[in-house]
């Protein structure tokens, strides 16, 4: 995140309207740049000096009193008819889909179980907080003998690991992390400039069984998801999709999961 965004965000992260993705990402930029955190600063005091300095003022007993009469006297709108109410969400409800049709996104929306949403919104800000300094992983290393072991009993289900720098996605190393209110493994590989999350939650947990894998898009970032046995994986990166369908081929074809 450059400065000119991070300055364009920050009143609404003052007034508490940003979202959580969007904050995780200016929090992290407000670390190393001190700039835009005077500006925060800044902004927070003032608001804090408007909130402390406003006065609620009561409309007068006189003015109520003329008010209420007119809005007693007001004639209710005629009741719709029903066959008008029934044209009326027909085509709320194309409006719609219609929406949903033009935000590229229709395969997601229409296919989804409603309990991966509030998941992928965890697995992108998990991947965002890891791009923070000294947070992408706990263990270093490339060889997958050193990193799949170092997950034995950190994790109930110790997924495969295997390094793929001849395919182009060199193994990075590992970290535990927390999706769904469980520990979970997450694996860091890099394609060229851009590090890739691969999250293995089980779903013994009270996890969504996610099956055949799924492709979308969530402020900016690239998600896929799938099951396989006893592991449902997330992975998560600003790499190109085509990068990591074809990584997930690859992990496809090595899965397997052996209890910690």
């Amino acid at each position: 995140m450059d400065c000119k965004k991070a300055q364009g965000l920050i009143n609404a992260y003052v007034d508490g309207e940003l979202e959580l993705t969007a904050a995780l990402e200016l929090e992290a930029h407000l670390e190393n740049c001190p700039q835009c955190r005077a500006l925060r600063d800044q902004l927070g005091g003032l608001s804090r000096r408007l909130r402390e300095g406003l006065t609620r003022h009561a409309a007068p007993a006189e003015l109520r009193e003329r008010l209420a009469p007119a809005a007693v006297s007001q004639p209710a709108p005629p009741a719709p008819h029903a066959g008008w109410q029934r044209r009326q969400a027909f085509a709320l409800a194309a409006s719609v889909m219609l929406a949903i049709v033009a935000s590229g996104g229709t395969t997601y929306w229409l296919t989804r179980p409603p309990a991966i949403e509030p998941v992928a919104e965890e697995v992108v800000a998990s991947h965002i907080r890891s791009l923070m300094p000294g947070h992408l992983i706990d263990i270093a290393s490339s060889d997958q003998h050193t990193v799949k072991p170092w997950f034995d009993g950190r994790v109930d289900l110790a997924p495969t690991v295997v390094d793929f720098t001849e395919q182009g996605f060199p193994l990075v190393g590992g970290r535990l992390d927390y999706i769904a209110r469980q520990p979970v493994a997450a694996i860091v590989y890099k394609r060229r400039k851009h590090f890739i999350n691969v999250f293995a939650c089980p779903t013994a947990g009270g996890g969504v069984e996610l099956g055949a894998a799924r492709s979308w898009t969530i402020r900016g970032y690239n998600l896929l998801s799938w099951g396989a046995g006893d592991i449902n994986y997330w992975m998560v990166s600003d790499a190109a999709a085509s990068d990591l369908e074809a990584l997930r081929q690859l992990i496809a074809q090595n899965t397997g999961s052996t209890r910690g």
